[in-house]
């Protein structure tokens, strides 16, 4: 980190302050049982007889989330909206009767249900003939870019996987100047002109430290062309993951268990990092009855261990010291601490102790948002102590959670599902 931090955009700020997010992974592959295919699926087997985006949209903000990301379109080129660049897409196929658009109804969902709205769109496509043509490619990929910037209203992020896309440059410059004409404020997720960077996997989980200045999106096995970024830049992380094994419904995988979730909690919101958790919708086009009713247990559970805050006011005592005062005695077992990030992040070690100088808890970074389970204690005040220039927490809250465990879970999947 440097002496003299980076600061966050307005909209940066914003984003993170957001902290939770829903993909929908939906298309062609929902049909098929496939995670990948290579774009000869017909378009013809995509209908979804009850799609009801608004059900999707209410299984989003049971889980608690701020914004939402489509799959406008995957690896297989498949697109949910009636696109002028190519056949395959929803207008070839009989839902709707050819009439329909996904990415329309997703979007006016969003708007009616007070939700933020993004696109996914993939520079690698499996069906587009011109792919193997850089130069003709980049102007297809432009104008699909260009239909969903300006159809669909206010775009708060636009994903970029780069998957498949190892050694092929894309017209960075040329996309970047869409976004900036049409959706100057919408995130841009790793790629191109990113704005914010992908945490590494594909389980949800962060490490510490969560460090939002970065000079590089390269990180684990994946590398984008736009990896090297020549100088430092403030990229706050998100994680992704899906609520079941794999990012497309398929019909014999099961929910993950409200331990798993809680895990991946606790390892990505609680570590500073926000939180993308995959919602895929069945071949009706409905997220699943049981998969609603596990984000309802999951929400019940937050809502019992956090739901009930003790904010402190903070201030400081000394040089890198701070003092948290609860204006009375409380029991807890968590503490949640937040930096003030208007400056940039600056806090690079911390320690949380007892008024006595017992360490309940340490760690590295704190930035948008650090959650701590601490051996349960009554106190009126606690102390945190800081390294950093300048390095200031903002806001301090207590938890009483009855000592309810912290689930532990260890990277589980592969950084990217093999194709099927």
């Amino acid at each position: 980190m440097t002496s003299a931090p980076l600061r966050p955009t307005p909209g940066q700020l914003a984003w993170q302050h957001d902290r939770m997010g829903v993909f929908f992974h939906f298309g062609v592959n929902t049909f098929h049982g496939k995670e990948w295919s290579d774009g000869t699926l017909p378009a013809s087997s995509f209908d979804p007889a009850e799609l009801d985006a608004g059900q999707w949209i209410r299984a989003a903000r049971l889980a608690g989330a701020k914004y939402v990301v489509l799959t406008a379109k995957h690896h297989d080129g498949f697109c949910l909206w009636p696109t002028a660049t190519t056949a395959y897409s929803v207008a070839s196929s009989p839902w709707r009767g050819g009439a329909g658009d996904v990415v329309a109804e997703v979007a006016q969902a969003c708007q009616e249900a007070g939700l933020k709205f993004g696109l996914y769109l993939s520079p690698w496509d499996r069906n587009a003939p011109c792919y193997e043509d850089p130069e003709a490619y980049d102007e297809f990929y432009l104008a699909q870019l260009r239909e969903l910037c300006t159809r669909y209203g206010p775009l708060h992020e636009l994903w970029f996987d780069g998957a498949g896309s190892e050694g092929r440059v894309y017209d960075w410059e040329r996309i970047g100047a869409v976004i900036a004409e049409h959706q100057p404020g919408a995130m841009v997720f790793n790629m191109g002109p990113a704005t914010i960077r992908w945490v590494g996997n594909e389980d949800g989980l962060a490490e510490d430290p969560v460090e939002y200045v970065v000079s590089s999106t390269a990180v684990s096995n994946y590398v984008s062309d736009s990896a090297a970024l020549g100088q430092e830049a403030y990229l706050p992380p998100e994680c992704d993951v899906s609520l079941r094994p794999g990012w497309f419904w398929q019909p014999a995988e099961e929910p993950k268990s409200v331990d798993h979730l809680l895990a991946i909690h606790y390892r990505s919101i609680g570590m500073g990092a926000n939180l993308l958790l995959n919602l895929p919708p069945d071949r009706r086009g409905l997220i699943p009855e049981g998969d609603v009713q596990r984000l309802v247990e999951f929400r019940a559970e937050l809502d019992r261990r956090f739901g009930r805050p003790v904010e402190a006011e903070v201030s400081r005592s000394g040089p890198g010291e701070w003092v948290l005062d609860f204006g009375r005695d409380v029991p807890l077992d968590h503490v949640e601490l937040g930096e003030d990030l208007s400056e940039g992040q600056r806090v690079v070690r911390h320690r949380l102790l007892t008024d006595d100088g017992d360490v309940l808890a340490s760690g590295l970074t704190i930035g948008a948002q650090r959650l701590h389970a601490v051996v349960p204690v009554t106190a009126r005040r606690l102390r945190v102590d800081v390294d950093g220039d300048g390095a200031r927490p903002a806001f301090a809250r207590a938890y009483d959670t009855g000592g309810a465990p912290v689930p532990v879970i260890e990277y589980a999947a592969p950084t990217h599902r093999p194709e099927d």
